[in-house]
């Protein structure tokens, strides 16, 4: 009897498989109104309890046993569309689903299926576009940078820079991409706003730690930016017009259903508010500016084409850059029989520049490929000259002088990747793939042009600074989001990389995993361990963003940066009323880049890997986020508690003695309000309350007599007043906060187009917030005796006091 029962055992083991077959459906979701792909998108059967989601080319595959099915089909803001029917073969389902009018009012934060509760990543955020717009922000631009630091872990540098200090990291540890294809700097205006422009975007996605194999390159964090395929239906378009700044976007079908198009412009218009100001300050006889601005331009286009039910092309392109310039003329003047004319000219130029041609393929129902060939660029130019004329002498006969400085950096990279999704079943969800870069860095490079046509003819033309660097970096990766039963899921990743450069060879393995424990529907408990290697570092002394920031690699003196960070966390979803997340940190970094003391991006005396030292940090911190994200009141609320240090003691690479100091942008408490409010389809509120404590600085805060060395001439002693620097960052700037309000008028015409009104206050009620502090000698004079005593103080610059702003836009 027992031998019959193993062998009955046996035979269904081996016949259960035959018998329970398994089939594929596969296809896309995208919105039935104008064929957009739905990233994120569910797909779930209500039989199995089995579901799957939508990749980030709205491509979906899911893996059933035969029979009856039931797929639910849902994306927030939309409505869940159902399709019953009996599975007995691979099937393509390719899905339009409709917007829900009802759920207009609804704003998101991120979708909870894959960040919330049941996800098994963690740290991370996804920013619905639309949410971005709503946020009042300076000058009423809105900003994805911005609204991005209004979230737990991200810090801003100073008063309305856009740059993010993400877990203690600094602004080059960041991973920008748009559409997969890496900026390397985001700042427009100096760093007040950044290059994306939110018409022409779909979805934000923000990875803090716990990072997904399938990226790498940087330690702190990933911004995954996607743009608009375009409506494959009909054109539509946006325009609006601001204080500082116009723009358009317009999207549509080139062929029906086939061919799209996205396109979207924006530019300043300071240079010509400000021309009036100039000529009416300019002066014929006294000389003076006859010619100056400042601009910035975005040009965002993507094209989309379906070559076949299986096949899709994709080319995507940015070009965006900055200009301030200036032209002065000096009156005429005399010295003896000599009469002489000059002019200054100043031109300073940066951007950056991106295409990414892409291929898109159903290899078979469960295999997914994507591969990318992309080239990007960054580049700043600073270049002044002057010029002398001799007018004594007539025209053929003057002589002239001139000069020319040039200063110019940036990078460029090719860029060669593939990746691969396979849905074996719906227990996996495997990612594969690999990429090759070919750098090129041009750190800084100086040229000096003097043509002097006097009666001694001289030419100077030369050109100094750090030789070009070449570089090439190959990554391969393979992840997996592994569902062990209802309760657990892991995703485990490992992520290799390459860097050759100078003759030199770096290798970093670098794993990841993140665990999910599902302890109810609406309680889970997370871990995490990234480990991250980075090739390239930004060097910048400056306290804003600035074009001169140098992008260079490591080489064989400067090492690639690491770092490792640890997370957990506990999420819990309050139903009908908002989610709420709390997590810990803790980050080591090593090879972090710092100007030594007195080094600066310009001088050509010595290369740049001199003037850097190579140390470690290390920060931890606590993350609480409550947010609710849906119905007419949404928004969330942040707070930060976080620790940032810096240790450079190697030999070598000293700095502050090699005590450990706090990090520039280390900030103990931060805190962020931000909440939308829709009274009705006319009208809607929004309103962000900001708090943070202040910057850390450098100051020396005592001074002390000594006695100088002897005088060369008569070697006699003199007394000197010597200022003292502690440590360093041993100051801290007063605590930052303010209240941005917005209010939008909508008003729809007969022609269905939307018309808009935006007013927006920033710094609601004026806060005069540090946006710089420097020394200031205080003289004071006693009445009575009339001693004059001089001391030392600190003063405080403010930038932005309060600005109202007013922006029209439409939509057709």
């Amino acid at each position: 009897m027992k031998k019959q029962t193993t062998f009955c055992l046996l035979l269904f083991v081996i016949v259960h498989p035959v018998l329970a077959q398994r089939y594929t459906i596969s296809g896309y979701i995208t919105d039935k109104a104008n064929g957009e792909t739905l990233i994120s998108a569910t797909v779930f059967d209500a039989n199995s309890s089995k579901g799957s989601t939508t990749n980030n080319f709205g491509y979906y595959s899911l893996t059933l046993p035969a029979g009856n099915v039931t797929l639910e089909y849902s994306y927030i803001g939309y409505r869940t569309l159902k399709q019953d029917f009996h599975l007995k073969g691979d099937t393509v389902l390719n899905i339009r689903l409709d917007q829900d009018n009802m759920l207009e009012e609804v704003t998101v934060i991120g979708h909870r299926t894959e960040t919330g509760v049941r996800g098994s990543q963690m740290s991370t955020v996804e920013v619905p576009v639309e949410q971005i717009k709503n946020i009042p922000t300076l000058f009423g631009e809105n900003d994805l940078i911005k609204a991005l630091q209004l979230l737990p872990g991200v810090q801003s540098g100073t008063e309305g820079s856009a740059g993010l200090y993400v877990r203690g990291g600094g602004p080059d540890e960041n991973l920008l991409l748009l559409d997969g294809v890496p900026l390397y700097n985001v700042n427009h205006m100096l760093g007040f706003f950044s290059v994306f422009n939110s018409d022409a975007l779909k979805n934000v996605t923000l990875y803090k730690g716990s990072f997904p194999a399938r990226f790498g390159g940087r330690l702190s964090s990933v911004v995954d930016v996607r743009m608009k395929d375009g409506d494959d239906k009909k054109i539509r378009g946006t325009a609006s017009i601001g204080l500082i700044s116009s723009k358009i976007q317009l999207e549509g079908p080139v062929v029906k259903e086939k061919t799209t198009f996205n396109v979207s412009l924006r530019r300043t218009y300071l240079d010509i508010l400000a021309q009036p100001i100039i000529k009416l300050a300019q002066s014929n006889e006294n000389g003076g500016i006859s010619n100056a601005g400042y601009y910035f331009y975005d040009i965002n286009a993507k094209f989309t084409h379906k070559l076949s039910e299986k096949d899709k092309l994709y080319l995507s392109t940015y070009f965006g850059d900055d200009a301030i310039y200036m032209k002065a003329e000096d009156g005429n003047s005399y010295s003896g029989n000599f009469e002489t004319k000059e002019h200054t000219k100043l031109d300073w130029d940066w951007g950056n520049a991106i295409a990414a041609l892409r291929w898109n393929r159903i290899l078979n129902n469960k295999l997914f490929m994507n591969t990318t060939a992309s080239f990007t660029r960054y580049r700043s130019a600073l270049s002044s000259g002057y010029e002398t004329r001799d007018l004594s002498v007539p025209d053929q006969a003057q002589t002239n002088e001139e000069s020319r400085l040039t200063y110019h950096s940036g990078i460029r990279d090719w860029t060669l990747k593939t990746d691969f999704d396979f849905t074996p079943n719906v227990s996996h969800d495997i990612k594969f793939g690999g990429t090759y870069t070919y750098h090129t860095f041009a750190p800084d490079v100086t040229s000096l042009k003097v043509k002097d046509t006097g009666q001694i003819e001289q030419n100077i033309d030369t050109v100094a600074g750090s030789p070009k660097v070449y570089a090439h970096e190959t990554a391969t990766f393979l992840e997996d989001n592994i569902s062990l039963g209802r309760m657990l899921k892991v995703n485990l990743g490992v992520h290799f990389s390459s860097f050759h450069v100078q003759d030199n060879n770096y290798f970093s393995l670098q794993p990841r995993v993140g665990l999910r424990v599902l302890l109810n529907d609406n309680l889970s408990l997370k871990a995490g361990y990234a480990s991250m290697s980075q090739y390239i570092h930004m060097l910048s002394n400056n306290t804003i963003s600035m074009p001169t920031d140098l992008w260079v690699p490591a080489t064989s003196k400067i090492k690639p940066m690491k770092s490792r960070q640890y997370t957990a966390g506990a999420f819990y979803s309050l139903k009908n009323v908002a989610d709420f997340s709390v997590e810990g940190y803790y980050k080591t970094m090593d090879n972090l880049l710092e100007y030594k003391d007195g080094a600066s991006f310009m001088g050509v005396s010595t290369n740049w890997e001199d003037k850097v030292s190579m140390g470690r940090g290390i920060a931890y911190g606590i993350e609480f986020l409550a947010q609710r994200s849906f119905g007419n009141t949404t928004g969330w609320v942040g707070y930060t508690w976080s620790k940032s240090d810096r240790i450079f003691d190697r030999p070598g690479n000293i700095i502050n003695d090699g005590k450990r100091f706090p990090a520039k942008y280390d900030r103990r408490h931060d805190i962020s309000v931000t909440a939308t409010h829709r009274f009705s389809e006319k009208i809607d509120v929004s309103a962000s309350w900001v708090f943070s404590t202040g910057n850390a600085a450098t100051f020396a805060l005592h001074e002390y007599t000594a006695i100088n060395s002897p005088s060369y001439r008569n070697e006699s002693y003199y007394p000197g007043t010597y200022s003292y620097v502690e440590t360093r960052n041993n100051f801290r700037y007063n605590n930052y906060h303010r209240l941005d309000l917005g209010v939008n008028f909508h008003k729809k015409t007969k022609r269905g187009n939307l018309r808009t009104w935006n007013i927006s206050i920033y710094n609601v009620y004026s806060r005069l917030n540090p946006f710089y502090v420097y020394v200031w000698d205080e003289t004071t004079v006693n009445p009575a005796t009339g001693e004059r005593k001089t001391k030392s103080v600190l003063r405080q610059s403010t930038l932005f006091p309060i600005i109202p702003s007013v922006s029209y836009t439409i939509k057709f």
